[in-house]
């Protein structure tokens, strides 16, 4: 019977309870940041529904009794600031030069949007969610009617793209097809702005819009932008070519990459290359190293 590999323990099973004074902070929480917005966020959040995400700290190997603190210096740093004498953490095993919340990326709106629902749902006001995130209520009903008129094709492929609302304000405007069209040119692109979209939606045909009209664009000719539909509509072109072609040029590139790592393969062949070609040697390792590597 196969032995079951071992499993390193991150964290210790279960947390702690520490005073707030035996833990040795691994940077100072400088004055700008507790002016900050990040800060003032934290600040709300903890003062309107506690302490969600414990502090992580590890036994300072220095100091008997002592803890350092890995992860969670702002809020450590707020607790104190209210006067708070112990906090729960979670107690690492390893001193990693990283935490696990570095590695984290800033949430995407239409997660932010899904998370808002399923607090609204558990009963949370939109009030009380404003003030956890430090935020007027209005924003939070944004966010909470962001995908009012999006068809759910645009929000999977923006569901983890960091775009702004008025984006979306203008996705609407939009028939869902176009909707579509526009959400794979912002993906391509790797353009996610409101300017961005702004300029797809000049450059749609009329017939794309929902109410059948396009809005003012100030500071734009109605030349230039039928110039811009024109491009637009050759880009749409391209793009469903490439798509068209992308899976015969996918296979056509894997067949020739392994070919050539065959022929890597072959001793008098490498010697040949090696002896006679160098140049198209080193470019054929280059590639049966990516082959090897996928």
């Amino acid at each position: 019977m196969k032995q079951a590999p071992h499993v390193f323990r991150a964290f210790e099973d279960a947390t702690m309870r520490i005073p707030v004074s035996d833990i040795n902070f691994l940077y100072e929480v400088r004055p700008a940041i507790r002016t900050s917005v990040k800060y003032a966020q934290i600040a709300a959040s903890i003062k309107e529904v506690g302490i969600i995400e414990p502090p992580v700290v590890i036994l300072d190997p220095t100091s008997e009794g002592r803890f350092r603190l890995l992860d969670g210096h702002l809020r450590i740093d707020i607790l104190i600031a209210d006067g708070v004498k112990e906090v729960v953490c979670l107690i690492a095993t390893e001193d990693e030069a990283f935490t696990y919340n570095r590695r984290l990326s800033r949430i995407a709106i239409i997660q932010e949007h899904k998370m808002i629902l399923q607090a609204v749902k558990r009963g949370a006001s939109e009030e009380r969610i404003a003030r956890a995130l430090n935020v007027n209520v209005a924003l939070i009903r944004q966010k909470r009617n962001l995908l009012n008129g999006i068809c759910s094709e645009v929000a999977d492929l923006l569901r983890d793209k960091h775009v702004p609302i008025k984006a979306f304000a203008e996705l609407r405007r939009l028939k869902p097809m176009r909707q579509v069209r526009a959400a794979e040119m912002m993906v391509a692109m790797n353009r996610f702005s409101t300017n961005y979209v702004r300029s797809i939606v000049a450059a749609t045909p009329i017939s794309e819009f929902v109410e059948g009209r396009k809005p003012v664009t100030r500071g734009v000719t109605a030349e230039q932008l039928d110039l811009m539909t024109q491009e637009s509509g050759r880009l749409d072109q391209d793009m469903k070519q490439i798509e068209q072609r992308y899976g015969e040029d996918h296979l056509d590139l894997v067949l020739a990459t392994a070919y050539i790592a065959s022929l890597l393969e072959n001793a008098r062949v490498v010697r040949h290359l090696a002896q006679f070609h160098p140049d198209i040697f080193a470019q054929f390792q280059k590639i049966a190293d990516v082959q090897k590597a996928a």
